[in-house]
C-alpha cells in the first residue's frame, strides 16, 4: 500500500505525526554535515525537514513521486515542488549537492534503479541521506502511520544496496523508539520512551537513517534504458482523438 499526499499531510498534522517529525529531525541532525550554499533536493515527502535543514541552501526543491501526488510548497513564495518519476529525475548530471529521501525508497518499484538515478544527478562527493522504515521495528507493523506501508529495510540490506549502487555509507542513526500509539497517555511518555529506547533497544527503532557519499573511483557499466513511464493528463478524455478521426473519415 502506498501513502498518498493526503494521508501524509494528515499524519504530520496530527499529534503523533508531529512527535515522529521531531524524532526524525533529531536523528537527521546527527548525520547532517554542513554544506553551505548547497543545492538540496528532497525526494518523497520531505517538506517538514526541508524547512528545518534547507535554510542555508542556495536552492531547495521538493520532488514528489507521481503515484504519491504533490502539493504546492512553500506556501509563501514561488513553488519549488515538482511531480517526478524516481527513476527519471528532471535534473542534469552532477547538478545536486545533497538529496534527502523520506517516504520514497520503500515505495520505489526498483530501489536499485532509483539509487542509480540519484547517483547520476549528485555532484562529485555529493551526499545522500535516507530515512526508511526498520523491518525489525514496531512502526513497520502498523498501517495507521506512513511507516507501516511499503518495503521496510534492515541495516544490512540498506548497506548492501548502497554499496551496489556506488555509494559509500557513512554515518548511521535511528529514530522512533516510542510505540506508534494514538493514546494520549502514551504520547505524553514519548520523550522518556525515546531516550530509553535509543539507549536500550536501538535495534527496534521505527526508522533507520543513513548518510552516504557518491563514490567515483569504481566504474559502473550503464545500459541504455527506455522509459517505462508516460504522463497522461488526468483531464484529457481517453480515446477522444481516435473518435474524432473516425468521424472525419465517415
Amino acid at each position: 500500500m502506498l501513502s498518498d499526499i493526503i494521508d501524509l499531510r494528515a499524519f504530520y498534522a496530527s499529534t503523533l505525526g508531529r512527535l515522529a517529525e521531531r524524532s526524525i529531525a533529531m536523528a537527521l541532525s546527527s548525520v547532517w554535515a554542513s554544506l553551505p550554499n548547497e543545492r538540496l533536493v528532497g525526494l518523497g515527502y520531505t517538506l517538514p525537514w526541508l524547512e528545518r535543514f534547507g535554510g542555508d541552501a542556495e536552492r531547495v526543491f521538493a520532488f514528489m513521486p507521481a503515484l504519491q501526488g504533490a502539493v504546492n510548497w512553500p506556501a509563501g513564495g514561488p513553488s519549488a515542488t515538482a511531480l517526478v518519476f524516481d527513476e527519471e529525475l528532471p535534473l542534469f548530471d552532477s547538478s545536486i549537492d545533497r538529496i534527502l529521501l523520506v517516504h520514497a525508497l520503500e515505495h520505489a518499484e526498483n530501489p536499485r534503479e532509483t539509487l542509480m538515478e540519484i547517483w547520476r544527478v549528485l555532484a562529485p562527493g555529493g551526499r545522500l541521506v535516507i530515512v526508511v522504515p526498520n523491518r525489525r521495528g514496531v512502526w513497520a507493523r502498523f498501517e495507521h502511520t506512513p511507516f507501516g506501508t511499503g518495503r521496510p529495510f534492515s541495516r544490512t540490506q540498506l548497506n548492501n544496496l548502497l554499496r551496489d549502487t556506488n555509494f559509500t555509507p557513512g554515518s548511521w542513526a535511528d529514530a522512533l523508539h516510542f510505540p506508534p500509539s494514538r493514546r494520549r497517555w502514551m504520547m505524553r511518555l514519548h520523550a522518556l520512551l525515546e531516550r530509553t529506547g535509543r539507549r536500550l533497544w536501538p535495534i527496534f527503532a521505527g526508522v533507520i537513517v543513513v548518510e552516504a557519499q557518491k563514490r567515483l573511483y569504481q566504474g559502473v557499466p550503464v545500459a541504455a534504458r527506455a522509459s517505462r513511464r508516460v504522463f497522461v493528463p488526468v483531464l484529457s478524455p481517453q480515446g477522444a482523438t481516435r473518435a474524432v478521426r473516425e468521424d472525419a473519415r465517415t
